[in-house]
């Protein structure tokens, strides 16, 4: 596409995608030449969340015009590409638990306001969640259900086979997700609209004028409007006041922007539900990539990596200890746990790597 593969970057740092930045000619009027990101999913991966439109560039076309600050599209033969957006993430300039600036705040707000007016009868991209993961409109409680659902039948279940011991001995299992159920119950019945489903500071660039810019919208849906609030603090990890600020502002923006009044009802008694159910829905997620992790690094014997991963449960763990009605291991039962884990899975790929050598043990 730009003729000199020398000027192509990449692979770019990323879990899930395999990405390059390909410089092309500007546009009329642009002097310079524009970069355009070419992505696509890496092999192999786990996916921890529902993807509900066929595809990302497709709902960001539809989004043109109506959502300010996202990224432009070009079509480069079969390939979509999406602008790269020059400038800094919100993590790099403010990392995780600090403030944000409120010019910044504000354009946040004020990307909160502008979802609220796309509805779900309003977009032409094509969905592709099914029916059992897809609520009734209004229907917030059904739509938390089935967050549920997802995350017991797609990431608990499906890798039973290879963590069903180490969710054991962390005291994870069937009795959970009933304990969340309990917990997390009754909410308000709520307009649905777009919802990012996913942001976070890394998901948010600042450019050289101090304009935000949002962008991987793979998770997008349409739900609950307070559930896009809840996991927007959940990851943000904004101070105290500056949360506060957030939830008093999305309300005024949510109700102000939405085109059916009610987006913010209920949320005095539903945010603190839906923040416990990102809290436990993080803990096997987490687990998993974790325990993943340490696979990787093939130092599984090494007792302070062991020990740090350890760490990083109990405190996923200990945020969750309401909603999954669980009580947190001791530290030197976590660090046992992870170290049978890795010893398992060693011996298992030692056991396959010898069945696939002719007379091997």
């Amino acid at each position: 596409m730009s003729g000199d593969a020398g000027v192509v970057e990449g692979p770019l740092h990323g879990y899930h995608h395999e990405t390059y930045v390909v410089p092309l000619p500007g546009r009329p009027g642009e002097a310079e030449p524009v970069r355009w990101k070419c992505r696509e999913p890496r092999p192999g991966l786990l996916w921890f969340d529902r993807r509900c439109f066929a595809s990302e560039e497709e709902l960001l076309r539809a989004l043109q015009g109506r959502i300010e600050g996202i990224p432009d599209l070009i079509q480069a033969g079969s390939a979509g590409l999406q602008r790269f957006i020059e400038g800094e993430t919100l993590g790099t300039l403010y990392g995780s638990g600090g403030g944000i600036p409120s010019s910044l705040l504000g354009q946040i707000v004020s990307l909160f306001g502008q979802l609220a007016r796309v509805r779900p009868d309003s977009l032409t991209a094509e969905r592709t969640c099914t029916s059992v993961y897809r609520a009734a409109e209004g229907d917030s409680d059904g739509f938390l259900e089935r967050l549920i659902l997802f995350t017991e039948e797609e990431v608990y279940q499906r890798n039973m086979p290879d963590f069903k011991g180490l969710f054991c001995d962390l005291g994870l299992d069937e009795v959970s997700f009933e304990k969340l159920r309990e917990c997390v119950s009754g909410l308000t019945r709520r307009p649905f609209h777009l919802l990012h489903a996913d942001l976070h500071r890394e998901n948010f660039v600042v450019d050289g004028m101090g304009r935000l810019w949002t962008i991987d919208w793979e998770l997008a849906m349409f739900g609950d409007p307070l559930y896009d609030l809840a996991t927007h603090l959940y990851l943000m990890r904004y101070p105290r006041d500056q949360e506060d600020l957030m939830v008093e502002q999305w309300c005024e923006a949510v109700e102000s922007e939405s085109v059916v009044p009610g987006s913010s009802d209920g949320w005095e008694k539903d945010l603190p539900k839906l923040l416990d159910f990102k809290r436990a829905q993080s803990v096997f997620t987490d687990v998993i990539r974790t325990a993943l992790s340490l696979e990787e690094e093939e130092r599984t014997a090494d007792a302070s990596l062991l020990a740090r991963a350890g760490d990083r449960i109990r405190q996923v763990l200990s945020a969750a200890t309401v909603p999954l009605g669980i009580k947190v291991p001791a530290e030197e039962s976590v660090t046992a746990a992870l170290g049978r884990w890795c010893e398992e899975r060693a011996e298992s790929a030692g056991v396959m790597a010898g069945a696939a050598v002719p007379g091997g043990a």
